[in-house]
């Protein structure tokens, strides 16, 4: 009997308790490692957060004439109404956001390093930083990915540790302190060499090892293996070209009063020549420093090639007789670099930042993003170098292939 009422009595229960409850909809399956809607997550610097998005090209008369994305440009936090973290400029063109279904996130930051650094404004790293004013990003990636389907992270890292924007810096000022017939060039300071030392190379590349390990960790803390996701690690572009490809002359000021691009040719040719692919260089071997089996590499070291920062074949809107960024044929016509700004040409009366200097502005971010895409693979990312195949805009992006 005990046996045949059990059975009994718990049907009885199962269907009281199915006649009392609330008519719900079954929970939805949650999404998170391996199982939802697929996401890219960017995690870096400047290089990557989409600073200068803001800006279409350059003019010197005025900034409307390139303004693509107007004053809200950098506003990320989910009301639309500021940025998360003052002055990470995650800019609305950044190039993360590719679109086609899949889903994107922009925890980089304009001026981050390897490691989190908590001055006049917070520069998450990548790491697992926690205090009053925020995060570190691979504890911001391990968080959002807990609960996200990450697919690819891309990575922008090392530029700031080599001391880029002094390097910039130094650069501007030897050549506006000094005459074309007695140049003092920034290659041969002692504040730019110091970064390009044997030891130091070594040191940065370490560095470099040490965060991407902390976004592969961040991964596989949420339970991630490493074959379910792709970590894309972008190399740096060349913002300006050669000294032969200048087209302002190094004598006098205009190369920086007109052009915002102070630099002497035996300084460009450095850069080009020096201190671009030993920075690129450390970037890729710190992925084989770090074991990171999961890792392809994004070559962006030629992509802007052509549309480069005073380069010969480009201009400001007045100079190539276009009234705006929206005019036929500004993508072709006006430079994916934007200019760099001083104290005098920024800030008290306008609406430049000098931070945004030097970076790839909106042109530069859909190119780059254009490449993203095509490294994501429709879910089977791949690696490859970014370079620019054509002319006019494809979907409203600069035509770009991953070759």
């Amino acid at each position: 009997m005990k046996r045949v009422l059990a059975p009994a009595l718990g049907a009885a229960a199962l269907v009281l308790t199915l006649l009392t409850a609330p008519l719900t909809a079954a929970p939805a399956h949650a999404d998170g490692p391996g199982s939802g809607t697929p996401w890219v997550v960017s995690v870096g610097d400047s290089y990557i957060s989409g600073e200068a998005g803001r800006w279409a090209g350059s003019s010197n008369d005025s900034s409307s004439r390139a303004d693509a994305l107007g004053s809200t440009a950098y506003y990320d936090n989910a009301s639309g109404t500021g940025e998360s973290i003052e002055r990470c400029h995650r800019s609305k063109s950044a190039e993360i956001h590719i679109g086609g279904g899949v889903n994107s996130l922009n925890l980089a930051c304009s001026g981050a390093e390897t490691t989190t650094s908590t001055g006049t404004y917070f520069k998450p790293g990548l790491d697992f930083y926690s205090g009053s004013a925020g995060v570190g990003q691979a504890q911001a990636l391990q968080t959002f990915a807990a609960s996200h389907n990450v697919k690819m992270v891309v990575v922008s890292i090392g530029g700031n540790d080599f001391n880029f924007a002094d390097i910039v810096t130094d650069c501007v000022e030897d050549f506006l302190a000094s005459p074309s017939w007695w140049p003092d060039y920034c290659k041969d300071d002692s504040s730019v060499t110091s970064n390009f030392t044997s030891a130091n190379i070594s040191a940065v590349r370490s560095r470099i090892a040490a965060a991407l390990t902390n976004v592969r960790t961040a991964m596989r803390n949420d339970g991630y293996a490493d074959t379910q996701w792709t970590m894309l690690v972008q190399t740096y572009p060349s913002p300006i070209p050669n000294g032969s490809g200048f087209r302002y002359s190094q004598s006098g000021y205009t190369r920086q009063s007109t052009g915002g691009c102070g630099f002497w040719n035996a300084d460009a040719d450095w850069a080009n020549g020096t201190a671009l692919p030993t920075i690129n260089s450390t970037v890729t071997g710190a992925i084989t420093q770090a074991g990171i089996s999961n890792a392809k590499v994004l070559n962006l070291s030629s992509t802007f090639n052509g549309r480069r920062l005073c380069e010969s074949g480009v201009g400001l809107y007045e100079e190539v007789g276009l009234s705006s960024w929206q005019s036929a044929g500004a993508v072709d016509k006006t430079e994916w670099i934007n200019q760099i700004r001083t104290v005098t040409t920024c800030c008290s009366s306008s609406p430049y930042y000098i931070q945004e200097s030097l970076h790839p502005n909106y042109w530069g971010q859909l190119a780059v993003r254009s490449c993203v895409r095509q490294a994501y693979n429709a879910g089977t990312p791949k690696g490859g170098t970014c370079v620019r195949t054509g002319t006019g805009l494809l979907n409203g992006e600069p035509r770009m292939t991953l070759q």
